[in-house]
């Protein structure tokens, strides 16, 4: 056998604890999401058992049998999906941040309102305009920000419809 070929213990061991790791998201997940990724139905179970699990030492214990059973799937398919979803999740975060930002801009600064709409055409010009135009007017009267989260949601559905 080539001795190159072979593996290290170090690095198998790497590789264990990363299959740990990826079993500890895995237990992690909602029941909806788990449900979604193709497991075999004894580390399923296994991930189900060790989320009723308080006690530490058993947790730990049933982590790393479930590290032991990971090595018989694909992991590499299963790490794909928590991407795919973890990277969903930023997109969305980053919408949300977006039109946090756009909407205090434009409650704050008069030329924001163009500057918006000349990098989103798209827009309803009247609409954000009656909106900012109705949050800053309640911002001062101390009423409910009613047309401040409006805005709000409009800004997040138009950034959503462009990314």
């Amino acid at each position: 056998m080539d001795p190159l070929a072979e593996i290290s213990k170090t690095q198998r061991k790497r590789e264990m604890h990363a299959l740990q790791a990826l079993g500890e998201e895995l237990v992690a997940l909602s029941a909806g999401r788990l449900a979604r990724i193709a497991l075999p139905e004894r580390l399923r179970d296994a991930i189900v058992e060790a989320r009723r699990m308080s006690k530490w030492g058993a947790r730990r214990r049933q982590l790393q049998y479930i590290g032991r059973l990971m090595r018989e799937v694909d992991a590499g398919a299963i790490r794909a999906q928590l991407g795919a979803w973890k990277d969903a999740a930023a997109r969305d975060t980053a919408v949300l941040h977006r039109a946090e930002y756009w909407r205090d801009r434009l409650l704050q600064e008069t030329c924001a309102l163009a500057e918006l709409l000349e990098r989103h055409p798209d827009a309803d010009a009247q609409r954000v305009h009656t909106l900012v135009r109705n949050a800053r007017q309640e911002a001062t009267l101390l009423k409910p920000p009613k047309s401040a989260r409006a805005l709000f949601r409009l800004l997040h559905e138009l950034f959503s419809k462009a990314d």
